[in-house]
């Protein structure tokens, strides 16, 4: 799995014109998967996801998590984080999951993470979304279950 962290003031997505997600300040996650993930992935990615700390504390050090704020998760798929350009000037997706097997480990991983978090919103798998956001800080952190970087 691999999970594009951005901390934001506002997020929302977008379906059709109808808001199918929405948080304020949080972090919104684009979230790829791939056809090894299982429960431990889910795991670690969840944990890492709620509980990284970047926000401030009462003394401007990155020291505060979602969860520590209580501040919404939007948990958006997004397959093209598994692209691979390195050759050529088209990206390769082979490293993600087939679409009928994402959408279930992206599902099932949703499931998994509003277990252990309850501000947790989402976008639609296979939906033409839009997703609206306005980064704070910036931050925005890249997270791979196998540890790549």
């Amino acid at each position: 799995m691999r999970v594009v962290l951005q901390r934001v003031l506002r997020a929302k997505v977008n379906i059709n014109g109808e808001i199918v997600g929405k948080i304020d300040k949080g972090i919104v996650a684009l979230v790829a998967v791939n056809d090894t993930d299982n429960i431990e992935t889910f795991k670690y990615m969840c944990n890492k996801m709620i509980n990284l700390r970047i926000f401030e504390d009462s003394e401007d050090k990155l020291n505060l998590s979602i969860k520590d704020l209580d501040l919404g998760l939007l948990i958006v798929p997004n397959f093209t984080v598994y692209a691979d350009a390195r050759k050529g000037l088209r990206p390769s997706f082979v490293g993600g999951a087939k679409p009928d097997d994402a959408e279930k480990i992206f599902n099932d991983f949703v499931d998994y993470v509003k277990k252990e978090y309850e501000k947790v919103e989402t976008g639609i798998f296979r939906a033409d979304m839009q997703v609206e956001l306005i980064n704070d800080g910036p931050i925005t952190i890249l997270l791979d279950s196998d540890k790549l970087f």
